[in-house]
């Protein structure tokens, strides 16, 4: 069966989303349909804009400012370690920031096993893979960009002189 898929306006272009049959988010990505697929590689998508209302309208309140945490089920699929890493990015709250080496920590590996897990995240803002940074507040390593990335924190009210506190 085909997967759905919604593309829509965002204050920061266009940002699109895809749901596997059973309604969980398999995708995201700021940009269009190509960049959509590009995440989620040879997953057939056929867009219904009914069907993804729900996902549609909770990343439309995130950029209004009217929703901090996000209520869709997630289905990415990556191995057992990868999963681990992408739960615990679901932990870290709206307005914070994790260091790579504060995950290692917590999941008990090494920064750049971190950010390898993190690079591979289908499901960007949903699961905020953007609120990870470098250990001396560096915006480093995200998909999208770093512009984008600062964009994010900005919205979530993460200043920059901020971020060197965040990673204690």
């Amino acid at each position: 069966m085909n997967s759905l898929y919604d593309t829509f306006q965002i204050p920061f272009g266009e940002f699109s989303i895809a749901l596997d049959e059973s309604g969980s988010v398999i995708g995201a990505a700021f940009g269009d349909f190509t960049a959509l697929q590009s995440r989620l590689r040879e997953t057939p998508l056929v867009r219904n804009a009914r069907i993804l209302r729900d996902a549609r309208e909770q990343v439309r309140a995130y950029f209004a400012g009217d929703l901090r945490n996000f209520s869709l089920a997630v289905a990415a699929t990556g191995t057992p370690f990868q999963q681990r890493v992408w739960t615990a990015l679901r932990t870290i709250p709206y307005g914070e920031t994790r260091s790579y080496g504060a995950l290692a920590s917590q999941l008990g590996t090494s920064p750049r096993a971190i950010g390898n897990a993190n690079a591979t995240n289908p499901i960007c803002l949903i699961v905020p893979c953007h609120r990870v940074i470098g250990a001396d507040g560096s915006l480093t390593g995200y998909a999208f960009g770093e512009d984008i990335k600062q964009r994010l924190l900005e919205h979530e009210s993460v200043r920059r002189s901020a971020l060197k506190r965040a990673v204690a």
